[in-house]
């Protein structure tokens, strides 16, 4: 079936419409980022770099590591651009842009996303590197697809839903698992997560600055939450979309964060950059093996 030109808008160029990548400049591994300077950290443990460009938020960089093609994307802040980057980057791997037809063969992309987070387990330092092997969807970008209840964990979303007694007028919540191999790949180095994937920084996330909370104890709830064996862990604003899509579209996906605040203990460190740098590294290095 022939895709619309209204449905997935390509550039004169021949690039997607807002990540502004063609499909021979797209590497079979990916990185985003939510920081479009952050791409400037991934690409510089590249061996050498083969294409790059920048569109809004969007910037990118597409090159080898040890003989590994890998491209490192911002996304920007919000599940609502994972939605955009995860169906144009789908599109890049699995649409013929000459013809607008699905292609015959599917193409798997590896994707892994890296970022800041902030942890709520007592026992997990400052620091670490928490990889969400659970992502947990407070956005509701996941139920405006179709089949959304083949890839969700159905009992963890209805024994949270009931714990934290979830308000009526917030989207269902969604709990999705990241890849398998993803997980696999980072079990030796980062601490095992179930991941808040909020819908924004603050009330979503608990915080209290001039407005109140329409569930005040969320905190507290979410911390005391435990369910087959996981807590949850930790709060990022992406990791449950790239999740989600990456389940349906049948790509391997996950995310992996740095805690730098922990809201259990009320601490945070401004001067995270080279942690961050360190998970860069770790990274590019693990995709690339």
């Amino acid at each position: 079936m022939r895709i619309p030109e209204s449905e997935l808008i390509i550039n004169g160029d021949g690039s997607v419409f807002h990540i502004h990548i063609r499909p021979d400049q797209l590497g079979d591994k990916v990185i985003l980022v939510g920081d479009p300077g952050r791409v400037a950290m991934v690409k510089k443990y590249f061996d050498s770099i083969e294409c790059e460009g920048e569109s809004r938020e969007f910037v990118w960089a597409t090159g080898l590591k040890n003989g590994t093609r890998i491209t490192a994307l911002s996304t920007g802040i919000g599940t609502d651009n994972i939605d955009i980057v995860m169906t144009e980057l789908d599109a890049l791997a699995n649409v013929d842009f000459t013809t607008r037809e699905v292609k015959a063969e599917h193409k798997c992309l590896d994707i892994l996303r890296i970022g800041t987070c902030g942890a709520i387990q007592p026992e997990i330092p400052l620091g670490s590197f928490i990889f969400s092997h659970i992502s947990v969807g407070c956005d509701g970008l996941l139920n405006w697809y179709a089949g959304r209840e083949s890839i969700a964990l159905a009992d963890f979303e209805e024994a949270f839903k009931a714990h934290v007694k979830w308000n009526r007028h917030l989207p269902d919540p969604y709990f999705v698992r990241a890849g398998e191999r993803m997980i696999e790949l980072f079990a030796d180095c980062t601490v095992m997560g179930m991941t808040i994937s909020a819908s924004g920084f603050y009330g979503p996330q608990g915080r209290v600055v001039r407005l109140p909370l329409a569930m005040p104890d969320m905190l507290e709830d979410f911390e005391s939450f435990n369910f087959g064996g996981y807590k949850i862990t930790n709060f990022e604003m992406e990791g449950s979309a790239l999740a989600g899509l990456a389940r349906q579209l049948g790509h391997n996906a996950g995310t992996v964060c740095c805690a730098i605040a922990h809201r259990y203990l009320k601490d945070a460190n401004t001067d995270y950059k080279p942690r961050v740098e360190q998970l860069v590294q770790l990274a590019v290095e693990k995709l690339s093996a």
